[in-house]
């Protein structure tokens, strides 16, 4: 066979179609991380046996090894999906923004909103708590790069990105969790005067900052 041929063939081999065995192990592997994102959740157990998190995903015991090693190995994949969701509901509303400082200030909205919207999102991130402000996945990062657009545009008044970026994480971690405590409160307004504080905090007047963390914001994807 000619190389060219070998390579169509090759080519035709690993741009298959999943077949059943394969759509199989995706449902597996899918159920087995929601049975983990559940415990998280749930005032983030992970003191949990494999034999519960089984029964949980309704798979069998044996299944669990054809994905994972060990337990750990679960709740990161875990929580690297949720940071994922979180970081695809993000672009979801600020895809279509061109401020900096509105970009950063609908993402402290959203992530706010999201103990009322995406409870069991909102509760992973509480329950991951300092590691998150230091991840490559969710807001963290994109705070980093609005935070920089705006210092670079002088939209804000940021010395360094990475400081602030743990005051806004550090803020956020305690609005979630004043939020989770106190159901009585309304997340909106909670968030959206978060932002307002943000803003101020770098360098933006009341009247400006309360304009842009006033905004409407697009329609959520539903949980």
């Amino acid at each position: 066979m000619s190389t060219d041929r070998q390579g169509k063939a090759g080519s035709r081999t690993s741009s298959r179609a999943p077949n059943r065995l394969d759509r199989r192990k995706a449902r597996t592997r899918a159920a087995l991380i929601a049975a983990a994102q559940g415990f998280l959740a749930k005032q983030g157990r992970t003191d949990v046996s494999i034999q519960e998190i089984t029964e949980a995903a309704d798979v069998g015991f044996g299944s669990f090894y054809n994905h994972f090693t060990t337990k750990d190995e679960l709740f990161d994949a875990a929580v690297a999906l949720t940071l994922e969701e979180h970081g695809a509901l993000l672009e979801s509303v600020v895809g279509d923004l061109k401020d900096p400082a509105e970009i950063f200030a609908a993402s402290v909205r959203l992530t706010g909103r999201l103990q009322r919207t995406h409870p069991q999102i909102a509760r992973i991130l509480l329950r991951t708590g300092m590691p998150y402000l230091t991840s490559d996945s969710g807001l963290a990062p994109r705070a980093m790069r609005d935070l920089q657009a705006a210092a670079d545009d002088g939209r804000l008044d940021i010395d360094d990105p990475h400081t602030a970026v743990a005051m806004v994480g550090g803020a956020l971690l305690g609005v979630l969790h004043l939020l989770e405590t106190r159901p009585d409160l309304d997340a909106e307004q909670v968030s959206d005067q978060l932002a307002i504080r943000l803003l101020r905090m770098f360098g933006m007047t009341r009247a400006e900052a309360r304009e842009i963390a006033c905004r409407p914001l697009p329609a959520l994807p539903t949980a």
